[in-house]
């Protein structure tokens, strides 16, 4: 379990470099040459302003400079509004705790910069546990509504009874307690809620801030996902027509991007870890394939081929109920389910959630035959949480 753990990390980190130089491939090819060109029209630029009011190259860079520090402190040559009055700085300390960042406003003093560090610090915690539990309760309502549906559609077909008992003769009634949703079908809300906020909320910026419908759908991403580079930054201005109202909505639309962008990239990670792991199942099994090929070769002319052929076939049903009872997998069509990863994890970090839960807890948390029996125990942060209430879903009703 070490090794395959320790391959899984290694096949990770090697994928998420290669990501990276793809992806520093892709934008230094579409961004370099616009770089460029801006770079020789402003060096014309200022070589024709130095020319026209006769001042030297050195004494103009010198007063850019200053201007590069004045506009550190918030001072802007357009009018804007004061970055640090009650407003302003309550807007600083949200892209603080939600770890967005934007940049546009940053501490100049001493004091600011060593009372950011412990603000930060237990406000970016708090707020990730804030986005774990509306992970929770979010996986809660998808759960329990897929399930209803699911249920809806057995009655329907009359394998369950309308009033919702179950019976026990069929199998597909029997079935339902364990049903648990597919986290293809999670991903695919979430991704919907996600373009629903943020194609409203960019109809709501390209009026007001003046921005391209796709400027706005670029910051709301750039927004809902922290990354805050800063570009584009919203409620900016001084004045706003109905800018009560507008602030609170810029307030509520960038909360519940985020919650669903956060939640969204749970889910995708799940998506990403199961890859890897039948990733790493297809390299395991054409090695095995060698194996057996040198074995076959070197022992050709002691075992009989349709005796080879038969001892394969056992192995391969002895490797597809190992592999159901202890890693959670299967060789069906289905290369990804929540089932498979929930099981498949459910060794090293449900060892590591309940060691966690001890040292927090102060006493050994005991685990519920509900929770063993469904395979949904394990899980680290918001992927325990994600398993726990998957679990408890899954045991209800």
């Amino acid at each position: 379990r070490l090794n395959a753990d320790n391959a899984r990390f290694l096949l990770l980190a090697v994928l998420i470099v290669l990501y990276m130089l793809c992806g520093a491939a892709v934008f230094s090819a579409i961004e370099l040459p616009t770089e460029r060109e801006a770079k020789e029209r402003w060096e014309e630029r200022l070589e024709n302003f130095t020319r026209r009011h006769n001042l030297s190259r050195a004494e103009l860079r010198h007063f850019l400079r200053e201007y590069e520090e004045a506009s550190v402190a918030g001072i802007r040559v357009d009018d804007i509004r004061p970055r640090w009055d009650f407003t302003g700085a309550f807007y600083f300390v949200g892209t603080v705790v939600s770890t967005i960042g934007f940049g546009m406003t940053t501490p100049a003093t001493v004091g600011g910069k060593i009372f950011l560090i412990f603000y930060g610090l237990i406000g970016c915690a708090g707020t990730i546990l804030f986005f774990n539990l509306f992970l929770e309760r979010l996986i809660t309502v998808i759960a329990y509504v897929m399930k209803s549906c699911h249920e809806r559609q057995l009655r329907r077909k009359g394998v369950l009874p309308h009033n919702g008992r179950r019976g026990s003769g069929t199998s597909e009634v029997d079935s339902l307690a364990g049903w648990k949703p597919s986290v293809y079908y999670v991903m695919l809300i979430l991704c919907v809620a996600s373009l629903i906020i943020s194609c409203c909320a960019s109809a709501m910026y390209t009026p007001i801030e003046g921005w391209s419908y796709f400027d706005s759908l670029y910051f709301c991403f750039v927004a809902f996902s922290t990354i805050g580079f800063g570009d584009l930054v919203s409620s900016q201005n001084i004045r706003y027509e109905s800018q009560g109202l507008y602030r609170f909505g810029n307030f509520v639309f960038i909360l519940m991007g985020v919650c669903c962008i956060y939640s969204l990239f749970n889910v995708i990670s799940i998506v990403i870890k199961q890859s890897i792991n039948w990733i790493l199942k297809k390299l395991a099994c054409k090695c095995c394939h060698r194996c057996q090929r040198r074995l076959f070769h070197s022992r050709r002319n002691v075992v009989m081929p349709g005796n080879v052929r038969s001892r394969r076939n056992i192995s391969i049903e002895t490797d597809v109920v190992n592999e159901s009872d202890t890693d959670g997998r299967r060789l069906s069509g289905e290369m990804i389910s929540m089932k498979d990863f929930l099981a498949s994890n459910k060794v090293s970090l449900a060892i590591m959630q309940k060691q966690l839960s001890e040292t927090a807890n102060g006493y050994p948390r005991q685990m519920s035959s509900n929770s063993k029996q469904n395979g949904f125990s394990g899980g680290v942060g918001a992927l325990a949480i994600m398993n726990n209430r998957l679990a408890e879903t899954s045991a209800d009703r």
